[in-house]
């Protein structure tokens, strides 16, 4: 890892801003930032933050939810976890705790404004985002992004074709609650996994 992106993960993954500065309530356990960058990859994951499991791990997509991305994109573990290969920063580190019915609270809002361009400038090698998820397809989509996930999923060919740099390709969250989404949408795994796995299989 090149000194300027290792200095910065150091930095990264001592923060404390979520409970010491919050907006808002602070994270209500101690945090534990998790990501995984790389000087090296081409492809970055984007996702939206760690769940109970990851903050446990310390690893990212150590869940249910990692072995149905690792299949979307056609790549075993080993693969997956190559940090030459892949570069994983989700757009909040730090697992921000449950709502009332047991899912994932949103990444803290202190997260992404205070380190995602500084990350992104360290990794100009990559070449293709997969931004996971609304929060990532805002940040990395920008007004391209539609109004909500599914409207910018659909939108995939369009948003892939953009002539942009890092080329950023729309994924729902692969957590089991989206399962209804993919049964109500079977045109993302009969059609933007395989060219997923195209462009994913070109860079690894």
């Amino acid at each position: 890892m090149e000194e300027g992106l290792a200095r910065l993960a150091d930095t990264i993954r001592a923060c404390r801003i979520c409970r010491d500065a919050p907006l808002g309530r602070p994270l209500p356990h101690e945090p534990r930032p998790v990501l995984s960058p790389s000087s090296s990859a081409r492809i970055l994951i984007a996702g939206q933050a760690p769940g109970t499991r990851v903050h446990a791990s310390g690893l990212s997509f150590t869940d249910p939810s990692g072995d149905r991305l690792r299949g979307w994109l056609g790549v075993d573990q080993e693969t997956f976890y190559d940090p030459d290969r892949f570069a994983i920063a989700a757009m909040g580190f730090c697992f921000p705790g449950l709502d009332d019915k047991g899912g994932d609270l949103p990444p803290r809002r202190e997260c992404a404004p205070a380190w995602r361009a500084l990350l992104m400038a360290e990794m100009p090698q990559i070449e293709i985002v997969l931004a996971i998820g609304l929060h990532a397809q805002r940040w990395h989509l920008g007004p391209d992004c539609g109004k909500n996930l599914t409207e910018t999923v659909s939108d995939w060919r369009a948003i892939v074709a953009r002539p942009r740099r890092p080329k950023v390709f729309p994924l729902p969250h692969p957590s089991w609650r989206n399962t209804g989404w993919l049964k109500r949408h079977p045109w993302f795994e009969a059609e933007l996994v395989p060219a997923l796995r195209q462009e994913i299989g070109s860079r690894i």
